[in-house]
């Protein structure tokens, strides 16, 4: 690991005023979990490191009438067991307790969760976040691409976004709070996340002197949502495909849907196919089967994750019928 700076402000006002504005010169340490390992493999090497956890105002949840406040420092361990997320936002408990292992939930942050980078095998020894060869051919198209991605992969980004707690978010509405010198803004989350053009860009709608800050969810008593994630193995791994669906029902009829599918794309890939399948319909094996078929119409697999087409597929139309039954598999 290369020599750095360490920072320790206790303040938001503090933590801004140590950030550089460009990538490179500073990084975030929230739990550390995800930055830690890329500065041990020298894929990033930052000057400063700026030590947010003492900054209290970025823990915690919070109950309103207008949904729940999630400080972006609380952790995933305590989040999967609020009583407010397991009574009122189940599919996300369920992403929750589902997220890495019991030890890194423990340390693990909301914020350092959705800010993670691609867990992309060429990024991660050092490659690129785009990778070429010195002849300009992609590494990625051409050499073992069996986890990439399926669907927005028509420009040089083919890693999957690396959240499995993104896609139950974005289907509950969730929109996120970025704090930085200018003052704050506001966005959706699944505005948060960019499929990056060139190696100067990043996968996230965030400055170099911005923090995530919170994450807002509204209201969930009129929908139901589900969650379903296909893994290699049952003990803790990667998703090869997840999906999470929201319905808002009109007696028996679907009034509105969203369907969210993860580790298939650069980001949270949103079906708005599938969401059109569904609504003014019942919910039948029939429809989620129309659905899941319209979430795969434009997949585009590489030369070794065609079979991720079928893996998604399987995982929207369970978890259309799974969101549909109340959120039982």
């Amino acid at each position: 690991m290369r020599p750095f700076e360490y920072a320790n402000p206790v303040t938001k006002e503090q933590a801004l005023s140590l950030l550089g504005s460009k990538w490179g010169n500073t990084e975030v340490l929230a739990g550390g979990t995800d930055l830690l390992a890329l500065m041990k493999d020298d894929i990033v090497h930052p000057r400063r490191l700026v030590d947010i956890k003492q900054i209290e105002e970025f823990h915690g949840a919070t109950r309103s009438e207008a949904g729940l406040r999630i400080g972006a420092l609380t952790h995933l361990a305590e989040l999967a067991d609020n009583v407010n997320i397991v009574q009122d936002y189940p599919a996300l408990a369920e992403a929750l307790h589902e997220a890495a292992s019991p030890q890194i939930r423990n340390m693990a942050t909301l914020g350092g969760n959705l800010c993670q980078r691609p867990r992309c095998w060429y990024f991660r020894n050092r490659f690129g976040l785009l990778p070429k060869d010195e002849s300009g051919k992609d590494l990625v198209a051409l050499g073992e691409n069996r986890y990439h991605a399926i669907l927005g992969n028509k420009g040089p980004a083919r890693f999957v976004s690396p959240s499995s707690i993104a896609p139950a978010l974005i289907a509950y509405g969730a929109r996120i709070v970025l704090v930085g010198a200018n003052g704050q803004r506001e966005l959706p989350l699944e505005k948060f996340f960019t499929i990056p053009q060139n190696e100067d860009e990043r996968e996230h709608d965030l400055a170099p002197n911005e923090i995530l800050s919170e994450v807002l969810l509204p209201p969930a008593h009129d929908l139901k949502v589900a969650h379903y994630e296909i893994r290699q193995k049952a003990a803790f791994d990667w998703p090869l495909a997840l999906a999470c669906v929201a319905l808002k029902m009109q007696g028996d009829t679907v009034e509105s849907a969203r369907v969210v599918m993860g580790h298939v794309a650069p980001v949270p890939w949103i079906s708005t196919a599938a969401a059109e399948v569904l609504t003014g319909r019942h919910v039948s094996e029939a429809t989620a089967k129309a659905a899941a078929d319209a979430s795969v119409q434009d997949a585009k697999p590489l030369r070794h994750n065609a079979y991720k087409v079928q893996l998604a597929r399987v995982a929207v139309r369970r978890a259309i019928l799974k969101a549909a039954s109340g959120g039982t598999a």
